[in-house]
Formats: C-alpha cells, structure tokens, sequence
C-alpha cells in the first residue's frame, strides 16, 4: 500500500492494520490476522492471488481472495427480499467463516471512519448497505455489538435528527427513572425466585435504530412505545422456560399480539426463545 492514503490523509496500511486489531479482539487464528494485514491488496494494489500464496501459504491466499470476492457484490437499495437473499448467499458460498469475518471488521473500521469521505451519498450508500446486510449478518453470526453499532452509526448518517431525538428522549426517560434497567432486573429476579426459579437475567436500553424502526413499522410516536426495554431471562430448562412465562404472565399485563414462540417453532437458524412484551 506504499504511498496509498485514506480520505482521512492518513497512511491507508492504517485501516488493514485496524482491521487485524479488530479481528485480535475476537480471538481469531493468526491466519485470520495476517489475511486482515493483506485483505486489499489484491483489489487495490498490483499483489496478485498467486503471489500472496507463494509468500504466505494457499489459506491466506484463499481468505484474501474471498474478502476480495465478497467485496465486489453490491447490494439493491430498498428491496428487503434482495437484503435478506444476499445475507443467505453470503452464508452459503463463503467456504470459510473467517471470510465473513474479515469482511464484516473492513466494514466496522470503515464505518467508523466514515466521516472522511467528502461525498454525502457515498456515505449515505455504505450506510444504507451496512443496514441493509452487514449489520443483519453480524447478528446472524453472533457478533451483536458489532451489529449494534453498524446500525447506530448507519442510522447517524442517513437520520441523524431522528436518532438525536430518540437519544434525547431516552436520556429524559433515564434521568427521571435513575437505574430502571437494573431496578426492574432486582423486581423480575425476586419474583422468580419466591417461584423457585434458577435463571439468569440481563436487560439493557434498546437502541434508538431499534426504536426508530419500531416507530415507523407501527406509525406510532415515541411515548407510546412498549418496549424501549429489554430483558432476557435464561433458565436451566425449556419445562423452567414455560415456568417463566406463567410466572411473568401472572405478575404483569401481557400485550395482545406481542406473544411469540420460538421455543416450540424455532427459527431457521435455530434460535429458540419466547417473546412477549408486558406493561
């Protein structure tokens, strides 16, 4: 990458190095470390596949081949199907999930670096990309902080009024209720245990790309929202599941229509839980 630079001006061996940073965090291979350092320059410079091979053994060569791959697909703004097709297909024809990985930690850093591009629709285009299927893979692999942040910092560039409102409403919501989250988590942990319930519980605020979505999905305004809260109770068993659900059931109100079952249906992926919201 020699003399290459970033929008930021900075030297562009900058952003591989970021990536691999990205990628040590996760615990990945070395293999994943080294392809991360070369993951563009096959795209970007004159390095070709056989060379990195050469020099660095057919797996690196093959994970910087596949980042190159992936990299040349584009999305089809606004079609949901489309989105939903190419996270599938992404899953499907990478041979290696470290390619996915690599892939989805350029995207992170580049996010986070967005700013330097001049061009308002080029950053308008990556965030609605990175919305539209980065951020949804991220979640389908397991990497939910990634995902959360892909989304919030998309969200910051296409709808930035939007997201500052929702952030200044739940900053309103948390100065007048001091440690809700964790006042509720203390109210649902006593419950479930006078019932005899072994579980573990976590709740946190939903973020505002969640609760802008959930805005314009039901067409309602912000303070008649449900659910801007979440928690999870994990238990020992799936009898213990339905043993929560009975117990939650009968300590507050469910919402009509918020019930879902993924334990007797799981998802396609395999995810297997029970939804409900309750006031």
């Amino acid at each position: 990458h020699n003399n290459q630079k970033r929008h930021s001006g900075d030297p562009y061996f900058s952003h591989p190095v970021a990536v691999a940073e990205i990628l040590a965090d996760l615990k990945l291979d070395q293999n994943s470390i080294a392809a991360a350092l070369m993951h563009d320059i096959i795209e970007d410079t004159e390095i070709e596949y056989n060379e990195v091979k050469d020099k660095f053994g057919k797996e690196i060569a093959d994970l910087v081949e596949g980042v190159t791959k992936l990299g040349k697909i584009k999305s089809i703004p606004n079609s949901e199907r489309f989105a939903e097709n190419f996270k599938k297909f992404t899953i499907t024809m990478s041979k290696d999930i470290r390619v996915l990985l690599i892939k989805l930690a350029d995207r992170y850093h580049n996010m986070k670096t967005i700013d330097h591009i001049p061009q308002i629709d080029k950053r308008i285009a990556k965030a609605t990309e990175s919305i539209e299927i980065y951020a949804p893979l991220a979640g389908r692999i397991g990497l939910n902080k990634i995902k959360d942040e892909l989304y919030d910092m998309s969200f910051n560039i296409i709808d930035p009024q939007s997201r500052q409102q929702i952030k200044d409403n739940l900053d309103q919501i948390n100065k007048a209720n001091k440690d809700l989250v964790q006042k509720i988590i203390n109210k649902l942990s006593k419950i479930l245990k006078d019932n005899n319930i072994n579980c573990e519980i976590f709740g946190r605020t939903k973020t505002p790309y969640s609760i802008w979505k959930k805005i314009k999905t039901k067409n309602i305004e912000f303070y008649n929202l449900h659910d801007i809260m979440a928690f999870r109770i994990i238990t020992q068993n799936i009898t213990e599941c339905y043993k929560v659900l009975g117990v939650i059931n009968s300590n507050f109100n469910m919402i009509p229509g918020t019930f879902k079952d993924y334990v007797s249906t799981p998802k396609d992926n395999g995810y297997k839980s029970i939804h409900l919201a309750t006031i």
